[in-house]
């Protein structure tokens, strides 16, 4: 045991308890720049001289082009280095000139605010609020929130914003609403592009390198794997080309790691790509990669009986270690949950409830579709069955990110109420503030009635067609499913209420009856097959 050691991320630390209070988050910029040295050195000495930043990694491609800075300290330290980091960028990096085979759209492309220790995650999207307003003020830039940042479910993920590229969103933006930034210009910066923020998770970026030229191997390869083509609900990958290396790569997020481990995608890349007669020769992990994640890779390599920190030499002498980011929602056991949400608290409440609910109902839906795939009775349904358990795994996991995100949301409403309103500036400030912050409340949990409206069609599938012996699931999936569509129901209007915008309020209660009227007949629909199936089971027993 150290007990000298003043580092709350270390166990046995005597003097934890005076620097609990300490907030740490994590930074990682991506900058669109990896072959210049010089500027790859000015932007980590921008990111070095804000007092309390520690700079633990920097990763630069010279084939992606591409800059990946980690650094960690307290909010708004980070947020300082962030922005003159990104200062400095949009002086540097000239997007007319640059070539590299990772999509891009911005010389600053993305800056991603990490919770670790003693932060939350609704700390981190105020944060990334903070960065975007004050970043496009003074660069000029258009700025986007992604992630759990997110203000519309579609720019929850990356690609869909980054869509086009710079080339693509300087015609775009402007010209096309969807593609209005959140903050900044309705016009692409010239040279610097345009750039995301948000708060996310932590993620592992890994790539895989391939004895091949021929891309559509790397591509096959990464379709294969993330999610939006039928792989893991948790991973987002790209096939590239790397001339520099001969070869080429297969470039993967795995957004949930925990979820999501780096054993399971490295086997389904190696067996994708033994289709082909190629397999990988080389692994880059990009960035930091935590401990958990190492250890699952060698629990499953290595089958050990036992394995855990304690054993590991360097932890042991260090005292040991510990994961420091705080468990979100879905990283809880049951029992912790339930203990989060009966605390005399506003959050979680009825709408991270009802997200969880949504995630249940996916969850025993994809039961049900993973019971039907064995043997020869099930043959002829086997590929539709499969593609709806891709498609309702890939609404559970967006279910349980809302189970989080539906508390931020909440968080955000009542930061608003504590801005400033002595000038009338300021109150038209708080006003704008809160009337967007409400907008964004209410979106997220008609995000769950949309998706676990999507989980009900695919549960009735399943119960028309699926395996006869988990038809209750299938029933007791309807029931779990309609009861997250009309509790977050509830959430919606009672954010309606003290929303100002009447277009917005109108479209959004239209589309919140018409998803409850859906529900409710696919609901019917289920629980009248499930009754016929219950009969037909009791009859050949």
């Amino acid at each position: 045991m150290n007990s000298n050691c003043p580092n709350p991320f270390v166990h046995g630390c005597r003097e934890r308890a005076s620097v609990t209070h300490v907030k740490i988050i994590e930074c990682v910029p991506n900058f669109s720049e990896g072959r210049r040295k010089d500027v790859i050195d000015a932007l980590a000495d921008a990111i070095r001289s804000v007092e309390g930043i520690r700079l633990l990694d920097i990763e630069f491609d010279p084939d992606h082009n591409r800059s990946v800075f980690t650094f960690v300290g307290e909010p708004q330290m980070v947020k300082q280095a962030a922005l003159k980091a990104a200062e400095l960028a949009v002086e540097k990096i000239d997007l007319t000139k640059h070539k590299g085979e990772h999509p891009r759209m911005g010389a600053v492309d993305v800056v991603p605010f990490i919770p670790l220790h003693g932060a939350t995650t609704g700390e981190c999207i105020e944060l990334s609020k903070e960065f975007a307003e004050e970043f496009s003020s003074k660069c000029n830039v258009p700025v986007y929130l992604y992630n759990k940042s997110a203000t519309r479910p579609e720019r929850a993920d990356l690609p869909n914003i980054r869509e086009g590229e710079f080339e693509g969103l300087r015609e775009l933006i402007g010209t096309d609403s969807s593609k209005d930034p959140d903050y900044g210009p309705k016009k692409i910066h010239p040279t610097a592009g345009a750039t995301a923020t948000g708060a996310r998770n932590f993620l592992i970026a890994i790539n895989f390198n391939l004895n091949t030229r021929n891309l559509e191997v790397a591509k096959s390869c990464a379709n294969a794997v993330r999610g939006l083509t039928g792989g893991f609900v948790n991973v987002q990958g790209i096939g590239l080309d790397l001339p520099a290396k001969n070869c080429v790569q297969v470039s993967l997020n795995l957004t949930h790691p925990r979820r999501t481990k780096i054993h399971q995608v490295f086997e389904v890349v190696k067996l994708e790509a033994k289709r082909f007669g190629a397999t990988v020769i080389e692994t880059e992990i990009v960035g930091m990669v935590p401990l958990f994640a190492l250890l699952d890779t060698l629990r499953y390599y290595l089958q050990p009986e036992k394995l855990d920190e304690s054993m590991i030499l360097d932890l042991y002498y260090l005292g040991g270690a510990e994961d420091p980011k705080e468990k979100t929602f879905t990283e809880m056991s049951l029992i912790e949950f339930g203990d989060e949400v009966k605390r005399a608290r506003a959050t979680p409440g009825g709408g991270s409830v009802a997200a969880a609910l949504g995630s249940y109902g996916a969850a025993l839906v994809g039961m049900v579709t993973g019971l039907s795939l064995s043997g020869r009775k099930f043959a002829a349904i086997k590929e539709k069955m499969l593609e709806h358990r891709h498609a309702v795994d890939n609404d559970r996991g967006i279910l349980m990110d809302l189970i989080e995100t539906d508390s931020a949301a909440f968080d955000d409403v009542m930061a608003t109420f504590r801005l400033p309103e002595e000038t009338p500036a300021q109150k038209k400030e708080k006003e704008e503030a809160t009337e967007k912050a409400t907008i964004h409340a209410a979106e997220v949990p008609l995000s769950t009635m949309r998706h676990s409206l999507k989980a009900l069609s695919h549960d009735l599938v399943a119960a028309q067609k699926g395996n006869i012996n988990s038809i209750t699931d299938a029933g007791v999936a309807a029931h779990a499913l309609m009861a997250a569509i009309e509790g977050a129901a509830l959430n919606v209007r009672i954010n309606l209420g003290n929303i100002k915008d009447q277009t917005f309020v109108k479209r959004t209660l239209d589309e919140v009856s018409e998803i409850i009227a859906k529900g409710r007949k696919l609901k019917d629909e289920i629980l009248e097959v499930v009754e016929s199936r219950m009969k037909e089971l009791a009859e050949d027993n």
